[in-house]
């Protein structure tokens, strides 16, 4: 599914002359929103860490003849968050989209995890859900409209071992896009949330190179088989366009069916 010739992407236009920031646009879902966003209409702003990765997705969009520009930068950093944001405004005069997408997660035991990895995880993936929204607000309220999407995670909503600090953040980014919702909603800005489970980004083959582990991985979840970063992208991009317009507030799990799924053991009711 991961098809970047553009066969394979939506070509309808409900992002036309609308502009979208996608943070970790570099790879992975971030990469897959942005190419779906561009592909649609919207002038898309690339954000994330390393520039080579980002011109790459640009010059993949500019290939299909969409429109996008790289910006490096990091998302813990609440200055260069804003001075973003500005300056986008500066250029295009409204930002339409903000996908808080860009992560990271330090693993660890909870009787072992350092303090310093503990907000490690919290920087990269709550505070700079707050930089984010903090600085497009205002933007969005003088234009009477703006849809902000966050990605989270199933470790936001269930237990998994070894994840308790990026599991806490990523909740709290649940909990964070809801306040979001209700104050944006006088504005008619909106606040949504994905979260994705196990997804084929650049991360989980490095975490699981082999097939053998893939396919065990891929077990684990009632659909039997590994998320394309396309199948995320689609409903970030359904949720930041006007096909959602009464959507505010929600959090959409895109996994397969893991979350709603309770083992029973042993128990065989065929």
């Amino acid at each position: 599914m991961n098809n970047l010739s553009g066969s394979n992407i939506d070509q309808s236009k409900r992002f036309e002359n609308k502009v979208a920031i996608v943070t970790g646009a570099g790879s992975g879902i971030g990469k897959a929103t942005a190419h779906l966003l561009a592909a649609e209409g919207a002038r898309v702003i690339c954000s994330g860490r390393t520039l080579s990765s980002l011109n790459a997705t640009v010059a993949e969009i500019k290939k299909n003849n969409g429109i996008a520009e790289a910006h490096v930068l990091d998302v813990t950093d609440e200055q260069a968050f804003a001075q973003l944001i500005n300056s986008v405004v500066d250029s295009y005069k409204r930002i339409d989209v903000l996908v808080n997408n860009a992560a990271y997660v330090v693993n660890g035991m909870i009787d072992t995890q350092s303090a310093d990895d503990w907000r490690e995880n919290f920087s990269a993936c709550m505070d700079s859900t707050f930089f984010g929204t903090k600085a497009v607000m205002p933007i969005m309220q003088k234009q009477q409209s703006g849809a902000i999407v966050n990605v989270s995670s199933v470790c936001g909503m269930v237990a998994c071992m070894g994840t308790s600090a990026y599991s806490a953040a990523k909740s709290g980014v649940i909990a964070f896009t809801r306040n979001t919702a209700i104050e944006g909603a006088p504005y008619n800005i909106r606040a949504n949330v994905v979260s994705p489970g196990i997804v084929m980004t650049p991360a989980t083959e490095a975490a699981i190179p082999d097939k053998d582990a893939q396919d065990f991985t891929a077990q684990s979840v009632p659909l039997k088989r590994i998320a394309d970063p396309f199948e995320l992208a689609k409903p970030i991009v359904f949720l930041a366009s006007e096909d959602a317009s009464y959507i505010t507030g929600v959090n959409i799990p895109v996994d397969g069916g893991r979350t709603c799924e309770l083992v029973i053991g042993a128990a065989d009711f065929s």
